[in-house]
Protein backbone atom coordinates (compact mmCIF):
# COMPACT_ATOMS: atom_id res chain seq x y z
CA UNK A 1 0.00 0.00 0.00
CA UNK A 2 1.36 3.70 -0.82
CA UNK A 3 0.54 6.23 1.15
CA UNK A 4 -0.09 9.47 -0.50
CA UNK A 5 2.62 11.38 0.02
CA UNK A 6 1.73 13.90 2.75
CA UNK A 7 4.96 16.49 1.62
CA UNK A 8 8.37 16.02 2.91
CA UNK A 9 8.43 19.41 3.16
CA UNK A 10 5.66 19.79 5.50
CA UNK A 11 8.00 17.27 8.02
CA UNK A 12 10.53 19.30 7.33
CA UNK A 13 8.85 22.51 8.02
CA UNK A 14 7.29 21.43 10.93
CA UNK A 15 10.47 19.70 12.64
CA UNK A 16 11.96 22.97 12.02
CA UNK A 17 9.48 24.93 13.99
CA UNK A 18 9.10 22.69 16.31
CA UNK A 19 12.14 23.21 17.75
CA UNK A 20 11.16 24.62 21.18
CA UNK A 21 9.26 21.14 23.06
CA UNK A 22 7.04 23.68 25.38
CA UNK A 23 5.81 25.78 22.24
CA UNK A 24 5.01 22.85 19.95
CA UNK A 25 3.05 21.02 23.28
CA UNK A 26 1.05 24.22 24.19
CA UNK A 27 0.18 24.94 19.97
CA UNK A 28 -0.48 21.05 19.65
CA UNK A 29 -2.76 20.76 22.94
CA UNK A 30 -4.31 23.85 21.66
CA UNK A 31 -5.51 22.87 18.20
CA UNK A 32 -6.02 19.36 19.21
CA UNK A 33 -8.49 21.13 21.77
CA UNK A 34 -10.10 23.15 19.28
CA UNK A 35 -10.94 20.23 16.83
CA UNK A 36 -12.17 18.21 19.19
CA UNK A 37 -15.34 21.12 20.07
CA UNK A 38 -15.54 21.61 16.24
CA UNK A 39 -15.91 18.34 15.23
CA UNK A 40 -17.64 16.39 18.14
CA UNK A 41 -19.07 12.54 17.58
CA UNK A 42 -22.24 12.36 14.97
CA UNK A 43 -23.32 9.20 16.74
CA UNK A 44 -23.85 7.44 20.06
CA UNK A 45 -20.36 6.00 22.32
CA UNK A 46 -20.50 2.13 22.88
CA UNK A 47 -18.29 0.99 26.03
CA UNK A 48 -16.51 -2.39 24.39
CA UNK A 49 -13.59 -4.15 26.43
CA UNK A 50 -13.11 -0.87 28.65
CA UNK A 51 -13.15 0.99 25.52
CA UNK A 52 -14.72 3.83 23.31
CA UNK A 53 -16.14 2.89 20.52
CA UNK A 54 -17.84 5.65 18.47
CA UNK A 55 -21.27 4.24 15.81
CA UNK A 56 -23.22 6.61 13.69
CA UNK A 57 -26.38 4.40 13.08
CA UNK A 58 -28.78 5.80 10.92
CA UNK A 59 -31.43 4.06 8.95
CA UNK A 60 -33.75 1.12 8.55
CA UNK A 61 -33.23 -2.20 6.61
CA UNK A 62 -30.72 -4.97 6.06
CA UNK A 63 -27.39 -4.31 7.91
CA UNK A 64 -24.59 -2.69 6.03
CA UNK A 65 -21.52 -2.07 8.46
CA UNK A 66 -19.21 0.99 7.07
CA UNK A 67 -15.51 0.64 7.97
CA UNK A 68 -12.81 4.02 6.70
CA UNK A 69 -9.42 3.83 6.04
CA UNK A 70 -6.31 5.47 7.00
CA UNK A 71 -6.52 9.07 8.73
CA UNK A 72 -9.79 8.56 8.14
CA UNK A 73 -13.16 9.05 10.47
CA UNK A 74 -17.02 8.51 10.60
CA UNK A 75 -17.53 11.80 8.73
CA UNK A 76 -16.36 10.62 5.40
CA UNK A 77 -19.20 8.39 4.91
CA UNK A 78 -21.68 10.51 6.73
CA UNK A 79 -20.72 13.58 4.58
CA UNK A 80 -22.75 12.13 1.71
CA UNK A 81 -22.77 8.29 1.29
CA UNK A 82 -24.53 7.54 4.50
CA UNK A 83 -28.05 10.08 3.88
CA UNK A 84 -28.38 8.17 0.57
CA UNK A 85 -27.58 4.12 1.93
CA UNK A 86 -30.01 5.19 4.99
CA UNK A 87 -32.87 4.72 2.47
CA UNK A 88 -32.41 1.13 1.81
CA UNK A 89 -30.06 0.17 4.85
CA UNK A 90 -29.53 0.16 8.51
CA UNK A 91 -25.93 1.78 8.66
CA UNK A 92 -23.66 1.90 11.12
CA UNK A 93 -20.37 3.78 10.46
CA UNK A 94 -17.76 3.46 12.87
CA UNK A 95 -14.82 5.09 14.20
CA UNK A 96 -11.65 2.24 14.03
CA UNK A 97 -9.34 1.95 17.34
CA UNK A 98 -7.49 4.94 17.77
CA UNK A 99 -9.18 7.01 15.41
CA UNK A 100 -12.23 9.69 15.28
CA UNK A 101 -13.55 9.10 18.93
CA UNK A 102 -12.81 5.19 19.43
CA UNK A 103 -9.86 4.85 21.92
CA UNK A 104 -6.89 3.14 20.86
CA UNK A 105 -5.79 -0.68 21.11
CA UNK A 106 -2.62 0.15 21.89
CA UNK A 107 0.01 -2.31 20.23
CA UNK A 108 -2.86 -4.38 19.13
CA UNK A 109 -4.24 -2.39 17.30
CA UNK A 110 -2.00 -2.71 14.93
CA UNK A 111 -4.01 -6.33 13.33
CA UNK A 112 -6.74 -5.68 11.68
CA UNK A 113 -8.22 -8.87 12.83
CA UNK A 114 -8.28 -7.42 16.55
CA UNK A 115 -9.86 -4.18 15.16
CA UNK A 116 -12.35 -6.46 13.11
CA UNK A 117 -12.85 -8.79 16.50
CA UNK A 118 -13.58 -5.43 18.73
CA UNK A 119 -15.52 -3.60 16.14
CA UNK A 120 -18.01 -7.03 15.90
CA UNK A 121 -18.59 -6.81 19.42
CA UNK A 122 -19.85 -3.07 19.23
CA UNK A 123 -22.15 -4.51 16.30
CA UNK A 124 -23.02 -6.74 18.92
CA UNK A 125 -24.27 -4.67 20.91
CA UNK A 126 -26.04 -2.70 18.17
CA UNK A 127 -28.29 -5.97 17.17
CA UNK A 128 -26.37 -6.40 14.22
CA UNK A 129 -27.26 -9.59 12.14
CA UNK A 130 -25.90 -10.87 8.82
CA UNK A 131 -24.71 -7.90 7.93
CA UNK A 132 -23.23 -6.40 4.25
CA UNK A 133 -19.25 -5.15 5.54
CA UNK A 134 -17.75 -2.41 3.71
CA UNK A 135 -14.19 -1.39 3.73
CA UNK A 136 -12.67 1.17 2.38
CA UNK A 137 -8.44 1.35 1.81
CA UNK A 138 -7.38 0.15 4.97
CA UNK A 139 -10.83 -1.27 6.01
CA UNK A 140 -10.96 -3.13 3.59
CA UNK A 141 -8.32 -5.18 5.36
CA UNK A 142 -10.54 -4.89 8.27
CA UNK A 143 -13.44 -5.98 6.50
CA UNK A 144 -11.53 -8.83 5.06
CA UNK A 145 -10.34 -9.96 9.14
CA UNK A 146 -13.87 -9.77 9.81
CA UNK A 147 -14.91 -12.32 7.25
CA UNK A 148 -11.97 -14.61 8.56
CA UNK A 149 -13.14 -13.93 12.23
CA UNK A 150 -13.82 -17.79 14.36
CA UNK A 151 -17.61 -16.01 14.22
CA UNK A 152 -18.20 -14.02 11.05
CA UNK A 153 -21.86 -14.36 11.17
CA UNK A 154 -21.34 -12.01 7.97
CA UNK A 155 -23.94 -11.97 4.82
CA UNK A 156 -21.69 -10.16 2.36
CA UNK A 157 -18.82 -8.12 2.01
CA UNK A 158 -18.06 -5.34 -0.28
CA UNK A 159 -14.20 -4.12 -1.15
CA UNK A 160 -13.63 -0.67 -1.83
CA UNK A 161 -10.19 0.54 -3.49
CA UNK A 162 -9.15 -1.99 -0.32
CA UNK A 163 -5.92 -2.58 0.69
CA UNK A 164 -5.82 -6.59 0.94
CA UNK A 165 -2.78 -8.02 -0.39
CA UNK A 166 0.66 -8.00 0.06
CA UNK A 167 2.74 -4.90 -1.97
CA UNK A 168 5.80 -4.41 -2.95
CA UNK A 169 8.23 -1.52 -1.81
CA UNK A 170 7.76 1.11 1.27
CA UNK A 171 5.11 3.76 2.12
CA UNK A 172 6.73 6.82 0.83
CA UNK A 173 8.66 9.18 3.25
CA UNK A 174 5.92 10.21 5.37
CA UNK A 175 4.94 7.34 7.08
CA UNK A 176 8.78 6.46 7.39
CA UNK A 177 9.05 8.94 9.75
CA UNK A 178 6.17 9.02 11.56
CA UNK A 179 6.06 5.36 11.62
CA UNK A 180 9.20 5.54 13.23
CA UNK A 181 9.78 6.22 17.27
CA UNK A 182 11.71 8.79 16.72
CA UNK A 183 9.40 10.64 14.62
CA UNK A 184 6.20 9.88 16.80
CA UNK A 185 7.74 11.52 19.48
CA UNK A 186 9.00 14.36 17.93
CA UNK A 187 7.58 15.15 13.97
CA UNK A 188 4.05 13.90 14.75
CA UNK A 189 3.96 17.07 17.47
CA UNK A 190 5.34 19.75 15.50
CA UNK A 191 2.80 18.54 12.50
CA UNK A 192 0.08 18.68 14.86
CA UNK A 193 1.37 22.05 15.87
CA UNK A 194 2.25 24.06 13.07
CA UNK A 195 1.20 22.34 9.47
CA UNK A 196 -1.15 25.03 7.65
CA UNK A 197 -4.45 25.13 6.05
CA UNK A 198 -2.13 25.15 2.91
CA UNK A 199 -0.36 21.78 3.64
CA UNK A 200 -3.38 19.52 4.79
CA UNK A 201 -5.52 20.33 1.94
CA UNK A 202 -2.93 18.83 -0.31
CA UNK A 203 -3.10 15.71 1.72
CA UNK A 204 -6.87 15.67 0.58
CA UNK A 205 -6.00 16.52 -2.98
CA UNK A 206 -3.49 13.82 -2.99
CA UNK A 207 -6.06 11.37 -1.60
CA UNK A 208 -8.63 12.24 -4.27
CA UNK A 209 -6.65 12.32 -7.55
CA UNK A 210 -6.75 12.42 -10.20
CA UNK A 211 -10.46 13.32 -9.17
CA UNK A 212 -10.95 16.76 -7.21
CA UNK A 213 -12.83 16.50 -3.20
CA UNK A 214 -16.54 17.56 -3.70
CA UNK A 215 -17.26 20.96 -2.48
CA UNK A 216 -17.32 20.96 1.52
CA UNK A 217 -15.59 18.24 1.79
CA UNK A 218 -12.37 19.27 4.01
CA UNK A 219 -14.53 21.72 6.04
CA UNK A 220 -16.91 18.33 6.99
CA UNK A 221 -14.52 15.46 7.33
CA UNK A 222 -12.78 17.27 10.34
CA UNK A 223 -8.81 17.11 9.41
CA UNK A 224 -8.42 18.63 12.74
CA UNK A 225 -9.58 15.14 14.19
CA UNK A 226 -6.94 13.37 12.63
CA UNK A 227 -3.60 15.73 13.01
CA UNK A 228 -3.97 15.10 16.94
CA UNK A 229 -0.75 13.33 18.10
CA UNK A 230 -2.44 10.07 19.73
CA UNK A 231 -4.29 9.86 16.17
CA UNK A 232 -1.33 10.37 13.60
CA UNK A 233 0.94 7.96 16.02
CA UNK A 234 -2.13 5.35 16.10
CA UNK A 235 -2.42 5.41 12.10
CA UNK A 236 1.14 5.62 11.88
CA UNK A 237 1.80 2.45 13.10
CA UNK A 238 -1.70 0.40 11.80
CA UNK A 239 -0.53 1.17 8.13
CA UNK A 240 3.38 0.47 8.57
CA UNK A 241 2.87 -2.46 9.96
CA UNK A 242 -0.69 -3.77 8.05
CA UNK A 243 1.92 -5.96 5.35
CA UNK A 244 2.93 -8.57 7.59
CA UNK A 245 -0.94 -9.29 8.74
CA UNK A 246 -2.50 -9.39 4.74
CA UNK A 247 0.49 -11.43 3.92
CA UNK A 248 -1.19 -13.44 6.65
CA UNK A 249 -4.68 -13.24 5.52
CA UNK A 250 -4.41 -13.85 2.06
CA UNK A 251 -3.31 -17.46 2.56
CA UNK A 252 -7.01 -17.95 4.05
CA UNK A 253 -8.70 -15.80 1.35
CA UNK A 254 -9.52 -18.70 -0.53
CA UNK A 255 -11.63 -20.18 2.77
CA UNK A 256 -13.91 -17.04 2.45
CA UNK A 257 -17.32 -18.30 0.20
CA UNK A 258 -19.57 -15.64 0.75
CA UNK A 259 -20.29 -12.80 -1.84
CA UNK A 260 -17.62 -10.55 -2.37
CA UNK A 261 -18.18 -7.26 -4.40
CA UNK A 262 -14.12 -5.73 -4.96
CA UNK A 263 -14.67 -2.30 -6.65
CA UNK A 264 -11.48 -0.07 -7.34
CA UNK A 265 -10.46 2.71 -9.31
CA UNK A 266 -8.10 2.15 -12.13
CA UNK A 267 -5.85 5.45 -11.51
CA UNK A 268 -6.08 4.60 -8.04
CA UNK A 269 -2.44 5.41 -7.21
CA UNK A 270 -2.73 5.38 -3.07
CA UNK A 271 -3.89 1.50 -3.27
CA UNK A 272 -3.02 0.34 -7.02
CA UNK A 273 -5.39 -2.16 -8.01
CA UNK A 274 -2.79 -4.04 -10.08
CA UNK A 275 -1.90 -4.73 -6.84
CA UNK A 276 -4.20 -5.56 -4.67
CA UNK A 277 -7.85 -5.55 -6.55
CA UNK A 278 -6.61 -8.26 -9.51
CA UNK A 279 -5.10 -10.36 -7.59
CA UNK A 280 -7.60 -10.65 -4.07
CA UNK A 281 -10.28 -10.84 -7.04
CA UNK A 282 -8.38 -14.62 -8.11
CA UNK A 283 -8.12 -16.05 -4.98
CA UNK A 284 -11.90 -15.50 -3.62
CA UNK A 285 -14.42 -18.41 -4.57
CA UNK A 286 -17.49 -15.98 -5.31
CA UNK A 287 -15.56 -12.31 -5.68
CA UNK A 288 -17.24 -9.92 -8.34
CA UNK A 289 -14.10 -7.48 -9.60
CA UNK A 290 -15.61 -4.39 -11.37
CA UNK A 291 -12.90 -1.74 -12.00
CA UNK A 292 -13.90 2.43 -12.30
CA UNK A 293 -11.93 3.46 -15.47
CA UNK A 294 -9.68 6.65 -14.37
CA UNK A 295 -11.48 6.69 -10.79
CA UNK A 296 -9.05 7.27 -8.25
CA UNK A 297 -8.93 6.25 -4.37
CA UNK A 298 -12.16 7.82 -3.35
CA UNK A 299 -14.79 6.25 -5.45
CA UNK A 300 -17.64 6.56 -2.51
CA UNK A 301 -17.31 10.76 -3.30
CA UNK A 302 -16.60 10.57 -7.23
CA UNK A 303 -18.66 7.95 -7.98
CA UNK A 304 -21.17 7.08 -5.71
CA UNK A 305 -23.87 5.69 -7.60
CA UNK A 306 -21.05 2.74 -8.42
CA UNK A 307 -20.67 1.93 -4.79
CA UNK A 308 -24.21 2.09 -4.27
CA UNK A 309 -24.95 -0.54 -7.04
CA UNK A 310 -22.13 -2.81 -5.68
CA UNK A 311 -24.24 -2.77 -2.09
CA UNK A 312 -26.96 -3.75 -3.55
CA UNK A 313 -25.57 -6.25 -5.34
CA UNK A 314 -24.16 -7.82 -2.65
CA UNK A 315 -27.19 -7.56 -0.76
CA UNK A 316 -29.13 -9.04 -3.22
CA UNK A 317 -26.71 -12.03 -3.83
CA UNK A 318 -26.61 -12.91 -0.02
CA UNK A 319 -30.73 -12.97 -0.13
CA UNK A 320 -31.07 -9.66 1.31
CA UNK A 321 -33.13 -7.88 -1.36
Amino acid sequence: MRSPTLALSLILAATALGGCALLTDRRATARETAAEAAYPPTGQILTVEGRRIHAHVQGSGPDLVLIHGASGNTRDFTFALVDRLAQDYRVIAFDRPGLGWSDSLGPEGISPMMQAALLQKAADQLGVQRPIILGHSYGGAVAMAWALTDTPDVAALVVLSGATMPWPGGLGPYYAVTGSRIGAATVIPAITAFATDRQTAGVVEAIFAPDGPPPGYADYVGIGLTMRRATLRDNAFQVTNLRPHVVRMSDAYPQLTLPIEILHGTADTVVPADIHALPLSRLLPDGNLVLIDGAGHMPHHTHPDAVVDAIHRAAARAGLR
